[in-house]
């Protein structure tokens, strides 16, 4: 049904391969509407993978628990000791295949500061960061290639965006901009 939905607005999949491995963080940017989730369902479903995304713990009980985990959702509990990036690290170690969805800018209104949980998660877990775009103008959406975190953020923010100048309509100089917009230059 979301698949479908994706397609009677009129959009359609390009870009690249997800990481043959099915393992990576799939950085899901610009995070502007709940029209978002559809979107990345359509990339989805056009690349043959099921991504995983977060949700408070307090989601996964009953009822919702079952549908939240068919959905491939993954319970974290912000309140852990540890945190939310050690629970995630720990669940990219226990899965042999593990592709999981998150926006850096930790809100659909639009952020001064992203969040850098998504690249310490990619940074400990090993595992490369994916673009997923939604270029409105032109009504496509897919995937950018695979980038492996080094620890120099600010370096890999513009490699993981850089394909955005040549391949969208989507400004890779802003993307870059709002992702290191206040945050260190490197992070390990």
């Amino acid at each position: 049904m979301l698949v479908w939905l994706f397609h009677v607005r009129g959009w359609r999949v390009e870009g690249h391969a997800p990481p043959p491995e099915h393992r990576c963080i799939f950085v899901a940017v610009p995070h502007t509407s709940n029209w978002d989730f559809i979107t990345f369902m359509g990339i989805a479903d056009a690349n043959g993978v099921t991504p995983a995304f977060m949700g408070k713990h307090t989601l996964f009980k009953w009822p919702m628990g079952g549908f939240m985990r068919e959905m491939g959702g993954v319970p974290v509990d912000r309140s852990a000791g540890g945190g939310v990036v050690r629970q995630v690290v720990d669940e990219f170690a226990a899965r042999d295949e593990f592709m999981l969805v998150i926006a850096p800018e930790g809100t659909r209104k639009g952020a001064l500061k992203w969040k850098t949980g998504f690249y310490r998660i990619a940074m400990l877990a090993g595992v490369p960061l994916v673009c997923g775009f939604a270029d409105h103008q032109r009504k496509v959406a897919g995937l950018g290639p695979a980038v492996m975190p080094t620890g120099d953020y600010h370096a890999d923010m513009a490699r993981l965006f850089a394909f955005l100048d040549e391949e969208t309509s989507i400004s890779a100089r802003g993307m870059v901009a709002a992702a290191t917009a206040g945050q260190p230059e490197t992070i390990a």
